[in-house]
């Protein structure tokens, strides 16, 4: 047991013929984001085309958000583990942010899986728990959450309890 809730309209040239028709057939129009909840027992608790709002969560309630966090491009371990870096002083030119050693010598004469390295730092999911809801704004459609929220301004946020 399953629903489909969609989110933010889009323009019919912007989808997909499939799922164009899919909509057609429901009389609902294209939506950007689709995401789907299950849900207990053989009763959905809405209905097709239904608008859900902010009024079916209360103040006080705590609930879980996921977001994508913002993308840094490839950083240095520094910048991306908080490695400490070299000395910077005594004939060092070029060892500041650098990450040390990778490992030991002819044994194991490999560098162990899941070392911490350079690479891509953030652009990933991520979920924060048990915030609190503070204020319903059911006129403008807005909650308002203790704590921070992750990614961009401006981003989608799934708020699920």
């Amino acid at each position: 047991n399953a629903l489909q809730l969609g989110f933010e309209e889009q323009k019919e040239k912007n989808a997909t013929l499939p799922e164009r028709k899919r909509l057609e057939k429901l009389g609902l129009k294209p939506m950007k984001v689709f995401r789907e909840f299950r849900f207990e027992g053989d009763e959905a608790p809405f209905s097709v085309g239904d608008e859900v709002k902010v009024d079916v969560f209360q103040e006080g309630d705590r609930v879980r958000l996921t977001g994508w966090s913002k993308g840094k491009g490839f950083q240095g371990v520094v910048k991306r583990h908080g490695f400490g870096g070299g000395p910077k002083t005594h004939g060092q030119s070029d060892r500041h942010r650098a990450p040390g050693s990778l490992g030991q010598s002819s044994y194991p004469s490999r560098v162990f899986k899941g070392l911490r390295m350079a690479g891509r730092m953030g652009g990933d999911r991520v979920t924060v728990k048990n915030r609190r809801i503070v204020r319903v704004l059911a006129e403008q459609n807005m909650l308002m959450v203790e704590g921070v929220v992750p990614g961009a301004r401006n981003g989608l946020v799934l708020i699920s309890n």
